[in-house]
Parts: C-alpha cells; sequence; structure tokens
C-alpha cells in the first residue's frame, strides 16, 4: 500500500501499485485530462509508470516547462512518424528538443522540398488525430540494436551499439513507427494539436563533417494555438530586424568567402563601432583602468603554460615561423599578465585595472557562423583587474554599477545576472574554485541583486558572471562577463610584494561589458532594426536642397553642424526633394534638414525627424544646440 505524497504535503494511500495517471485521476478529473506526465521522487516519467512504493508525485502539465519540452519531444518523434509514413526508404537519427522547439535528421536520397514540409505536417495532423497510443517498451540493448538493424535504421543501431553492453534501453511506439528515446512522452499522439514545421538545413552525422550529410527539418510546437501565433510574430518581426539584412541596406559591412566569419566593415558601419568604442574608451578612463596593446601572436609555449594548449586549442589558430611554432591570440588575458610581469608590484600599486580594444581569433566552425553575432575574428572591450582576494568583492560590485549603466545607455533596461560554476574540463582544485564561486555570489549579494546559476558552464579557469541583456521583442543575448581567476597568476608567476615584503599571487578578474564589439554591434542593430538612437546614428543628419539656389546654403549648413561635432551628409542632387526624403528615410536617418530660399534667408532648416514627424522651421543655431544636447544626453 504504496503512500503518495504530493506537493502541497497531503499524503494520499493506495490499495496496490498505482500508475502516475491514477494519482492524477485520484486528485480530479480535470487533472487527469491535463496530465502529460509525472515526477517521481524528482525523476520525470510517462503517465504510464508503476509506483509499488511511497514516493513524493506531482503531476506535470503543459503549464510546466517541463511539459512543454514532453510536448515538443513528443512531437519530434510525430514528425519522424510522418517521415516514414510519406518515404519509408529514409532513415531516422536524433531528433531533440531546442530552444522553443525541435529538430529532427534523416539520412534521405534526395533533398527535402517546401512542398514535402507541408505534406509532412498535413501526415503529422493526420496521425495526431488518429490519437494513436504511444507506449513504452524496454529491451537489451543487443536486442534493440538487432531490431533497428532489421528495420533498416541503422543509425539508430550504431545510436544504441555506443550503449554499454548488458544495459537495457526504452522504446517508445505510437502506431507503426517505434523510436530509441527514454522519454517520457505525451500519452497519445492525440495530445499533439499545435505545431508548425519551420525550415530544412543541412547537418552532418554526429556534428562531425567528415560523416554523412543528413538533412534537419526545424519545427515549433506548444500547448496553445496563441502562444504559437505570438512566436510566429516575434520570429517575423526578428527577420525585419536581422542585422545581416539591414547591414546590406544600410551599407554598414559584409561578409565574403575570401574571409570566412570575418567582417568587412563600411563608412557607415564603421561610425558606429567608434561611436562604440570611443564611449567605452571613456568608461575605461572614468574607471581607472590604464589602457595597454598585447601582441596579436604569442608562442604556443606560453599558452601551454597559462592552460589554453590543454582546455582550448580546438578554437585557437596556430602559424609557424623560423621552427618556431605561434598562436594568434584567442584571448587577451596572458597578454596582459604579461604586462603586469614587466614590473615589481606592490600592494599599494593595487588594484591594477587593464583594459584592451583587443582583436582575437578563435576557429569557430564554419556551420556555426552567424553574421557578426558569430565570427572568427572579433575586438573585445578587455579588461583586467589584479588585485588582491580583500578587493574582489569591491572591484566587482564597481564593475557591476558600471556595466548596467553602459547598457542603460545602450538602451536596454532588462539585464538578467547568471553565475557560470565550474566545467567537467577545467584546472585548479576544488577548494580554490569554492573560494572564487563564493567570491561573486557575495558580490552580487552585496549590489542587491538577483541571479540564477548555470551549474558547467564557467571558462576553464575560472567562474563567471553573465550579463543577458533582454532586446526589444524579448530575446535574451549574453555580453558582458565577470570572472574570477585565481589560476592564471599562478601558472604565469604573478606576483607582487604586500605589506610583509612577501612575495604574493594576485587575483585576477576577467571582464568585459560589451564583450565581443562585432557581436555587441549586431545586437544593437537588431534592438533598434537598424534606427540607431542619435548618438550612435552612423549618419546623424543629411541636409537636402530643393533647388540649386539653395546649394550653396545646404553645404554651409552642413559644414557649421560638422563643425558641432555632428556626423552630417549633403545631399545636393539635382533630384525631386520627395525622391531624397524617401531615400534618406529608408536609410534611417534621425534628422532630414529641408533648405530652400525661404529657409536661407532665415537662417534656418526644415526639420522631418525620423517616422516622418515634420518639426518643422527651426533656426540653425537652435537646431544645433539641440541636436548635441540629444546626442550627449545619449536619448
Amino acid at each position: 500500500m504504496p503512500y503518495i505524497t504530493l506537493p502541497d504535503g497531503s499524503r494520499r494511500e493506495f490499495d496496490g501499485p498505482v500508475t502516475v495517471s491514477d494519482i492524477a485521476a485520484s486528485i480530479g478529473a480535470g487533472l487527469a485530462k491535463a496530465a502529460l506526465a509525472g515526477r517521481v521522487n524528482g525523476r520525470l516519467v510517462d503517465l504510464s509508470h508503476r509506483i509499488d512504493a511511497d514516493a513524493a508525485v506531482s503531476i506535470v502539465t503543459d503549464k510546466d516547462a517541463e511539459g512543454l519540452e514532453i510536448l515538443r519531444h513528443s512531437t519530434a518523434h510525430l514528425l519522424a512518424y510522418a517521415v516514414k509514413e510519406l518515404h519509408p526508404d529514409a532513415q531516422v537519427t536524433i531528433g531533440p528538443v531546442i530552444e522553443n522547439g525541435f529538430y529532427y535528421d534523416f539520412a534521405y536520397k534526395r533533398p527535402f522540398s517546401p512542398e514535402d514540409l507541408v505534406a509532412i505536417e498535413a501526415r503529422m495532423t493526420a496521425i495526431a488525430a488518429r490519437n494513436e497510443p504511444v507506449v513504452r517498451r524496454v529491451l537489451p540493448r543487443d536486442e534493440a540494436v538487432a531490431y533497428f538493424k532489421g528495420q533498416g535504421e541503422l543509425y539508430k543501431a550504431e545510436i544504441i551499439e555506443d550503449i554499454p553492453a548488458g544495459e537495457d534501453v526504452s522504446l517508445y511506439t505510437e502506431g507503426t513507427f517505434t523510436d530509441l528515446c527514454r522519454g517520457p512522452h505525451v500519452p497519445s499522439t492525440g495530445r499533439l494539436k499545435v505545431f508548425k514545421l519551420m525550415k530544412v538545413a543541412g547537418a552532418y552525422w554526429r556534428g562531425d563533417q567528415r560523416n554523412a550529410q543528413l538533412q534537419r527539418i526545424y519545427g515549433t510546437a506548444w500547448a496553445r494555438k496563441e502562444d504559437q501565433a505570438a512566436y510566429l510574430q516575434r520570429l517575423e518581426e526578428a527577420e525585419k530586424r536581422d542585422h545581416r539584412r539591414l547591414g546590406r541596406e544600410l551599407d554598414l559591412f559584409h561578409f565574403q568567402e575570401e574571409a570566412p566569419g570575418l567582417a568587412f566593415w563600411h563608412p557607415k558601419g564603421w561610425a558606429i563601432w567608434q561611436a562604440v568604442e570611443q564611449y567605452m574608451r571613456g568608461v575605461y578612463r572614468d574607471s581607472g583602468y590604464q589602457e595597454v596593446r598585447a601582441p596579436q601572436v604569442l608562442d604556443v609555449a606560453l599558452w601551454k603554460r597559462s592552460g589554453h594548449w590543454d582546455n582550448y586549442q580546438e578554437n585557437m589558430f596556430f602559424t609557424e615561423s623560423e621552427k618556431r611554432e605561434y598562436a594568434i591570440k584567442p584571448m587577451n588575458c596572458p597578454g596582459h599578465v604579461q604586462i603586469f610581469n614587466a614590473g615589481l608590484r606592490s600592494y599599494r600599486d593595487l588594484p591594477m585595472r587593464y583594459g584592451e580594444f583587443g582583436a582575437c581569433h578563435r576557429n569557430e566552425p564554419s556551420g556555426g557562423l552567424h553574421g557578426l553575432l558569430r565570427v572568427r575574428g572579433f575586438t573585445q572591450d578587455d579588461g583586467h583587474v589584479f588585485c588582491t582576494e580583500n578587493q574582489i568583492e569591491s572591484e566587482v560590485t564597481a564593475f557591476h554599477r558600471q556595466a548596467m549603466q553602459v547598457y542603460a545607455d545602450f538602451g536596454f533596461d532588462n539585464v538578467e545576472l547568471k553565475i557560470a560554476l565550474r566545467p567537467d574540463k577545467r584546472i585548479g582544485e576544488d577548494a580554490v574554485w569554492d573560494k572564487a564561486e563564493a567570491a561573486l555570489r557575495a558580490a552580487l549579494a552585496a549590489c542587491g541583486v538577483a541571479w540564477t546559476e548555470l551549474p558547467g558552464e564557467g571558462a576553464f579557469y575560472g567562474p563567471k558572471i553573465e550579463y543577458h541583456m533582454k532586446d526589444s521583442i524579448g530575446r535574451a543575448w549574453q555580453v558582458g562577463t565577470m570572472q574570477v581567476d585565481f589560476m592564471m597568476p599562478d601558472r604565469l608567476d604573478a606576483s607582487y610584494i604586500d605589506e610583509h615584503s612577501t612575495r604574493r599571487r594576485p587575483v585576477m578578474l576577467h571582464r568585459a561589458i560589451v564583450g565581443s564589439m562585432e557581436r555587441f554591434i549586431g545586437v544593437l542593430i537588431e534592438h533598434h532594426a537598424g534606427a540607431m538612437p542619435l548618438w550612435l546614428a552612423p549618419v546623424q543628419a543629411v541636409v537636402l536642397n530643393i533647388t540649386g539656389d539653395s546649394a550653396d546654403y545646404a553645404a554651409e549648413v552642413t559644414q557649421d553642424l560638422k563643425k558641432q561635432g555632428l556626423r552630417v551628409d549633403c545631399d545636393l542632387r539635382n533630384e525631386k526633394i520627395t525622391y531624397k526624403i524617401r531615400e534618406h528615410s529608408l536609410q534611417k536617418v534621425p534628422y532630414l534638414l529641408v533648405v530652400g530660399d525661404k529657409e536661407r534667408v532665415a537662417r534656418s532648416v526644415a526639420v522631418r525627424a525620423r517616422g516622418n514627424k515634420d518639426l518643422g522651421a527651426i533656426p540653425l543655431e537652435e537646431f544645433a544646440r539641440m541636436v548635441v544636447l540629444e546626442a550627449a544626453e545619449r536619448r
């Protein structure tokens, strides 16, 4: 007679073994209808799971995060089922849940077309309407291998062969389709009602480009139609904001095959870059950082001492000269330690803060490159603080306040904090990691802010605080970071002399606010949909003449505004003024200044603000004061 403890602390007694479904029904008909799975003693299980001993049980519905994930995983199986019904000679491989949806990889003799996706989605709907039960069974590993080989599913058989001999594996069957999966799944296909197939992409078996190429079908699935409709609307808005498209349309940057993952910056794009860099340079200066510059190429011996050789070399570019092997730096920290080590340091010198707009290169897989958001060459607003253990908290709290002000200035008011904890592949003793992680928690607690923790996601040399900004359509972007590092100063022999004339190791804090300049600018473009705030806009105003008689005045206005430090262009083409206004409006210029004879005589400008707002005629000096103030205040 098992006793079942529910989340509210109440207990129920049953006469014998009971399923999760039975427990849900005992609570109420509504919950029984909504139930998707259960959690038994903390473990997710199917509704059919039998319990024959005392246990803590909760019912999972589509209102729970786990419930939505189960819906999506079950929909991935539904996709594979539909593909097999329509294309029996296709082989199924893997189909995991991803953010907002799922995918499934297939081996098939020809590419799937958009028409195929329409047919597959229709078949998925038909299978769901059959409301076929989803049934779990367990087989010994070798029997499962034989089963899938008999079905011609060689990829599935290969996956199972990697499981240790003698272990059992779970299979799920719905109708005529059986798949390998640990589950849990929905009880029947009829529970899958809201889904959509999105696209087809290429993928390599097991992510290795040396293996066979597969076809990956992406889809999305939701509990409610309105949730999916909102998601699709967000995707449509994201497409409008895609920085790659806006980069072309606004003439900011481009990429080409000769330099994969490396951006070619055009004048307008570089103007945005410089606005960001010069602003961050001021942040450095105001926060007591000394700007430095370390070499791009360093002997691999240094990278071996720092720990990068053992923990990061697959992401590094290498070169050779005069029988010496060098690495192009993937990060700036070892170089900054060398600058610190170049002199004798006293405890009175600490904290020492170095900053560098350091160009780094990382050998990212070509399939992962994504415009400015994932590149092989990037520049960081990188900084390192050398301090004592007692100074960690004050340095981290000061950095936090500084970072939050920077994000606000760039238009980001919703920032989430996370602490990434020790990864499996790391250097240093656990006691040192305990101390470093505790220091970050204490610093954020001192700031009075909330955070979440990410086990296993820290750098190999230390834990880190991550800053995740939410953009104007709700997407989160990880940008800034603050890392506590007790390891690298020791490995690279950094030291200072304490108040007792004893040689001590400093603590090294790795910090960046915008992180990769490329990535941050890509995020800025998408956040603002290309309509950059005045202080960041590559062209802040364009002066447009109505007739040839006002060309000289237009040129004079342009020069006057440039002398005020504004980025201003002049369009004197012999085109209709309506044509010129439309063209520069599409370029998202904050202000268009129209001048004709009337404006020339009055020494004024007719101002049209972005968004087709007619501000009327404004004296030139007044307009200049207004715009200079707006730029200075970063409004």
